[in-house]
């Protein structure tokens, strides 16, 4: 709750109907104790991590040229101390694809095709994925979580492990994906494609009045933020559980109400990477690269948390 004051009467009461779940007793005392006497530690261990840290963006531009007057997210984050990667770079990928290429024009007409508001070649099932991966806070992701959590015979400090592998790994895949992203602040599809006579590539035919399914996130494009987030999650995952049975994989979306599920991990990660597409804010080579980079930060946070005797194999 000192992270998020403003939600504080959403949180406590989430809080509350999870407590009453357990019965009272010494148990369930000594564990609340715990819980905040971590909670108090950890907020003191990062108090200085730079996520407060004064953001300073300079907006690209020349003197008396008008340019967008909103600040972009997050820009400061590059500067961030992460949790298990020895820098924000550690994880830093090449560049985005050259515009003039083959690759660039494949991308392009892709997004331009399923992407826009009023595609046709969008379909109703992909629609509905599109609207259903708006939600890209930390929530979304607990749900698939939880899904492994909650499967019989787990045990409770195992799943404190879990949770603590995939919340350490999931911040410090944003730190990683915005030092990437402001490395090389590509542009994103509502600005390329209206532009798609300037790029020097014969294939990508502008569209003067294109616009997203959904709106664009203010920040550059490359790489895809929510599947650096799934590849982390899918490679936590796929540590814990190895080639087992795997559970239900189910969420909730906070965006559209929905609920989905899949049987198996790549599943998940692929359907998030194919939903910015349909969504009309990223590319397929973003999405590549983020899920990526999501795979090695999800398999450090698992060799730090994780322990082998424990797993599902």
């Amino acid at each position: 709750m000192k992270l998020a004051p403003s939600e504080r009467a959403v949180i406590d009461s989430v809080y509350q109907v999870a407590l009453a779940a357990i019965a009272d007793g010494p148990a369930k005392t000594a564990g609340v104790a715990v819980g905040e006497k971590a909670a108090a530690a950890i907020l003191a261990l990062r108090a200085d991590d730079g996520a407060n840290k004064q953001e300073t963006y300079r907006p690209y531009t020349t003197a008396g040229v008008y340019v967008p007057t909103v600040i972009p997210v997050v820009p400061q984050w590059p500067q961030r101390r992460p949790w298990l990667m020895t820098s924000p770079a550690q994880f830093r990928p090449g560049p985005p694809p050259k515009l003039t290429s083959e690759l660039w024009a494949r991308d392009y007409n892709e997004v331009k095709a399923l992407g826009g508001k009023n595609s046709a070649r969008r379909t109703p099932e992909q629609t509905e994925i599109a609207l259903f991966w708006t939600a890209t806070m930390p929530p979304v992701y607990h749900g698939v979580v939880r899904s492994v959590a909650n499967a019989p015979g787990r045990e409770v400090t195992q799943n404190a492990r879990l949770f603590a592998a995939v919340t350490q790994a999931l911040d410090d895949a944003q730190i990683a994906i915005m030092d990437a992203k402001y490395n090389y602040n590509f542009w994103r599809p509502i600005t390329a494609i209206r532009n798609g006579d300037l790029d020097g590539n014969d294939a990508t035919e502008r569209e003067s009045s294109w616009t997203p399914f959904i709106e664009t996130p203010m920040h550059p494009e490359y790489p895809c933020a929510h599947c650096i987030s799934s590849g982390t999650v899918g490679a936590v995952l796929q540590a814990e559980i190895g080639a087992g049975p795997t559970p239900a994989l189910t969420t909730t979306s906070y965006a559209s109400g929905a609920t989905r599920s899949w049987t198996k991990i790549e599943d998940f990660v692929q359907e998030v990477a194919n939903a910015r597409i349909y969504d009309g804010v990223h590319y397929r080579t973003s999405n590549e690269v983020g899920a990526a980079m999501g795979k090695r930060i999800g398999e450090l946070a698992a060799a730090k948390f994780l322990r082998p005797h424990e797993r599902s194999n």
